[in-house]
């Protein structure tokens, strides 16, 4: 039988995450404070804090390296914010949750559970308009335009980019690098303990969103502040192709 050592060893979870579309809006970091886990402190760019609404898709989503059947291929759409937590080795920069949506019941239950995670699940889909390109290098796809849909009890919410460009690295200190180099999550676990976890991912390559939207009308699902700040347009919009990723167990740490 393995050891313990040896599960927490293992990643917790290993997928694929494809057509991640990000959308930033600057945010008064008084809106985040209730939110600041214990241990963290909120991270800004160049002064400014942000929100990201983030869309994607899990593909071949496994726990433990074991495919779970009807749950390995799904949407997720987050509301997310950016913290870091300094410890004697190294500065860990990461992000805090407002609210993760999924359409599977138990994807939702097992974050909320070993992850204590702000995740619920609702009806969710989403539409791509995607470019296939065949040549001697074999066939390619770029996408044009993606959407997510996810139903809640106070009307339809969806992000949506459009006309999107050719693909390219980040720039060395541009936003788009400091948005999507955070490798940690943690969450709150008590006023004085929080639980940080790992993700990890290479570097993605981007594409710029000419057009990008939001409709995220659920008071419910978001508080009042964000969801006016979600009508507004978003600062700052692209999309990450993805890549394989893996979590790691992660572990309480006490303040």
């Amino acid at each position: 039988m393995p050891s313990l050592r040896l599960w927490c060893s293992m990643p917790f979870l290993t997928a694929r995450w494809e057509h991640l579309a990000m959308l930033q809006w600057e945010v008064d970091p008084a809106w985040l404070a209730p939110f600041v886990p214990p241990g963290t402190e909120l991270d800004p760019y160049e002064g400014r804090h942000y929100v990201s609404l983030v869309g994607f898709l899990f593909r071949d989503t496994r726990v433990l390296w074991l495919p779970i059947p009807f749950h390995q291929n799904f949407e997720e759409v987050n509301l997310r914010f950016y913290v870091r937590r300094t410890t004697p080795s190294e500065v860990r920069r990461g992000v805090v949750f407002i609210r993760e949506i999924v359409p599977l019941w138990a994807v939702a239950t097992i974050a909320r559970v070993f992850y204590g995670e702000p995740y619920v699940s609702l009806p969710m889909g989403h539409a791509f308009d995607d470019v296939i390109h065949a040549g001697w290098g074999g066939v390619t796809i770029e996408p044009k335009r993606i959407r997510y849909e996810w139903q809640a009890s106070e009307g339809l919410c969806s992000l949506e980019v459009d006309d999107l460009t050719p693909a390219y690295s980040t720039a060395p200190g541009s936003l788009e690098e400091f948005i999507t180099e955070h490798y940690w999550g943690y969450t709150r676990v008590s006023d004085r303990a929080a639980r940080e976890y790992r993700v990890e991912h290479p570097c993605w390559k981007l594409r710029s969103a000419k057009i990008a939207k939001a409709e995220v009308p659920s008071v419910e699902l978001y508080g009042e502040d964000f969801v006016r700040l979600l009508r507004t347009p978003p600062a700052n919009a692209f999309v990450c192709d993805g890549s394989a990723i893996s979590v790691d167990f992660g572990d309480s740490v006490t303040f």
